[in-house]
């Protein structure tokens, strides 16, 4: 099965996820795993529309069955943004701590009673069929509700984990232990809600 990011953090939690389930006899790759394939950039306007465009494309052209996931920080206070923008909400992708800086100097005035957020993750599966036969696709989506703190502490997760403090914990994101967080994130939820059709997609080819 191909994991569709070139992120390794992120490759990391999925791999982890879903090693951590029942679904036995399944090599889990990476894009850099697999010959170079053209990327579309990130451009839909919802999660749902990235994910499932980068899971296709990627089970396209290399004839795997291909997960894919789009994700980010919604901010009440600042309209559900950065949303879809998460990782260039700073202007340049991928960039964590800009990207944090960013929202924490935007949050800067709110008071703590509005400083909700949650974190969404939505998972696409597609996979190949033949030439005749279309792809089945399936999309699911995850939240993790938490609030946001002022200042970054912890040293693990990536992106915005160090300002996000789940609801029922003092602790942030950064600060969990990776089974801990794979039990309750929005990724760990997204992922588990694929389980039952990877499982049956795997028992079939299996």
């Amino acid at each position: 099965m191909l994991l569709a990011t070139r992120n390794a953090k992120k490759l990391v939690e999925l791999r982890r996820i879903l090693t951590s389930s029942d679904i036995s006899g399944v090599r889990v790759l990476g894009l850099d795993d697999v010959p170079p394939l053209p990327e579309v950039p990130e451009t839909a306007a919802t999660f749902e529309g990235n994910a499932l465009a980068k899971a296709h494309d990627a089970a396209v052209a290399t004839g795997l069955a291909t997960v894919a996931d789009d994700s980010g920080l919604e901010v009440d206070a600042l309209n559900g943004m950065p949303g879809v923008l998460s990782a260039r909400w700073a202007g340049r992708h991928g960039d964590d701590a800009a990207n944090l800086q960013l929202v924490l100097d935007q949050l800067a005035e709110v008071p703590e009673d509005r400083r909700g957020a949650a974190f969404v993750c939505v998972a696409a599966l597609v996979v190949p069929r033949g030439v005749e036969i279309p792809a089945t696709q399936t999309v699911v989506r995850g939240h993790w509700r938490g609030t946001l703190i002022r200042a970054a502490r912890g040293s693990n997760g990536f992106g915005y984990d160090p300002i996000f403090v789940p609801d029922g914990d003092r602790r942030t994101s950064a600060e969990l232990e990776p089974a801990e967080k794979d039990a309750v994130s929005h990724r760990g939820r997204a992922l588990r809600a694929l389980l039952p059709v990877l499982r049956e997609v795997f028992s079939t080819r299996s």
